[in-house]
């Protein structure tokens, strides 16, 4: 297996440190608002990393963070009225939440900021004592940038031509005199009087709380070791966070992260999605106008290290697309007669592709979810999916799916075997071989597994009575409906069939069939999606 070094900006062959096991630490959220769909990309992107390292036989130890003490929280807390805690605790919900409903899988240890202070504190006081911080007079301790040699070797940056950074701003300026460098950065902040009693702790050097980036390698330290695998994290999170965190983890003795991985932006209009931007798009409200499994392909088929350019259109491809990989299950299923197996489509709504709502009103908050709304724990004392798992686990992959993911997980480059199942299966089914096509079927389901979009997976809905339904929805639907799109679809698989063999007049019949049906049939670079036609179409 080969991955992009950030750091050496090079693929390399990865080898885990301790063979057969790997050590990832994830940078996750600062809990002060409702995710959106930038802040999930990176949990996307690196679940896919998770489930090809386990699929490829490595034991996993996955670590995501919780940031959930920091300036803007308690900023956020105050304009609100309410304790920082309640606020950090309600927007940590909403990330679960939005993980679960995209089925990504949860990390061994979920730790968080507030529950390892004493880990920091041992840290500032290993930095002060091997003379990388000090401490000013109203105490506030920083590092000492000049005092590390590698300093800026993350970024290929020297410190002499390093511009200040945000962390100065982050210092009130009255208790600033002390800092000896503004390239230094804040590993401890003095309390306020101004802030909450409780948002602070006893250090030796003065009451405050961790600067922004300690928590990172005090906790990846503490779960991982001085030393482990792989460090990832968006783009945006090379500097000055993780050049610092490189920084106190090098400082104190610590080998830190053996490789560096960052996943690229999403961006809306040509612009990164941010909020200080105003362009997000919340994920509550984007899954209420689009089925999980669709917005989870959308973020995914992009690769990791290229910006995904996220609109209206790339949900109606992705849609198609998961038509396509569920129409297909589906029709092999209906064919073999398994009346009792799980109806694997995510519920794709009759307006998922024509609907006539904005995908989404940049800057416009997300619903405030009821007091009650349920967090069902995907994995709890007895795992739903472990048959399904099992079942899988044995399945062959093709050399070329498995070529594809070796290389930098290159999932664009994994799709045409998806691709080939779903034509192959077809043309067994056409022929009346179901037995072949059921096993392309599981192939192709194999495939999807790595991807997190197993049509089985209770994540989508699925269920014994062959009732399926969207992330979170209880809505139960009429079976002949995916008879239907199964038969759409293998239509137009036909069509596609007959367009590369140049048979135009059979390709235009085809065509021709459908929209007669009341379908409009749009032609895409990753194939033929459809919609139902509307009024105004007439």
């Amino acid at each position: 297996m080969k991955l992009y070094d950030s750091a050496t900006h090079a693929v390399r062959e990865f080898k885990p440190l301790t063979p057969g096991k790997v050590g990832l630490y994830l940078c996750g959220p600062t809990v002060q608002g409702a995710p959106h769909l930038g802040h999930l990309r990176a949990a996307l992107d690196f679940d896919v990393l998770v489930r090809w390292l386990r699929r490829s036989g490595l034991e996993v130890t996955y670590v995501r963070n919780v940031t959930d003490i920091d300036d803007k929280i308690l900023k956020k807390s105050q304009e609100a009225h309410v304790p920082w805690w309640a606020l950090a605790a309600h927007f940590e919900r909403e990330f679960d939440w939005a993980y679960r409903a995209l089925n990504t899988v949860p990390p061994d240890v979920t730790p968080h900021a507030t529950g390892h202070i004493p880990q920091q504190i041992a840290l500032v006081q290993r930095l002060l004592d091997r003379g990388h911080a000090y401490a000013d007079t109203a105490g506030n301790v920083y590092f000492a940038v000049k005092s590390l040699p590698d300093y800026g070797s993350l970024t290929n940056q020297r410190v002499a031509d390093l511009a200040t950074t945000e962390d100065a701003a982050q210092i009130d300026a009255a208790t600033e005199s002390g800092k000896r460098d503004p390239r230094d950065f804040a590993l401890w902040k003095a309390a306020k009087p101004e802030e909450p009693a409780d948002a602070a702790w006893d250090a030796p050097w003065g009451r405050g709380r961790p600067g922004w980036h300690l928590e990172c390698s005090a906790m990846s330290q503490a779960y991982l070791g001085d030393t482990f695998d792989i460090h990832g994290g968006g783009l945006d999170l090379r500097f000055p966070h993780h050049e610092n965190e490189q920084a106190q983890s090098h400082g104190a003795g610590w080998g830190f992260a053996r490789l560096w991985m960052h996943n690229a932006w999403l961006t809306l209009k040509g612009e990164k999605m941010s909020k200080s931007v105003g362009n997000v798009v919340g994920v509550r409200r984007l899954l209420g106008k689009w089925p999980a499994p669709v917005v989870r392909l959308a973020v995914i088929a992009t690769h990791y290290r290229t910006n995904l350019e996220f609109s209206e259109d790339t949900l109606v491809q992705a849609a198609g697309l998961w038509d396509k990989f569920a129409g297909f299950v589906s029709a092999v299923q209906s064919a073999a007669g398994c009346a009792g197996m799980p109806n694997s489509r995510g519920a794709i709504p009759d307006n998922a592709v024509n609907s006539s709502k904005p995908l989404m009103n940049p800057g416009e908050p997300d619903p405030v979810p009821p007091a009650s709304a349920p967090l069902t724990d995907k994995y709890g004392d007895e795992n739903p999916d472990l048959a399904r798992q099992n079942e899988l686990a044995d399945v062959t992959l093709p050399e070329d799916f498995v070529a594809a993911l070796d290389d930098d997980l290159n999932v664009p480059g994994a799709l045409p075997a998806l691709h080939r199942a779903v034509k192959t299966g077809h043309s067994a089914l056409a022929s009346g071989d179901t037995a072949a096509a059921a096993a392309q079927a599981l192939q192709l389901r194999a495939m999807l597994d790595v991807l997190g979009l197993d049509p089985a997976d209770s994540a989508w809905g699925a269920s014994d009575s062959g009732v399926s339904a969207g992330a979170g929805s209880k809505n139960r639907k009429d079976p002949s409906v995916d008879c239907l799109k199964s038969l759409v679809a293998a239509l137009l698989e036909q069509r596609g069939a007959a367009k590369q063999s140049r048979d135009w007049a059979r390709a235009d019949a085809l065509r021709d069939l459908l929209e007669a049906s009341g379908l409009q049939i749009t032609d895409t670079p990753t194939g033929a999606t459809y919609r139902v036609k509307s009024i105004a179409d007439a």
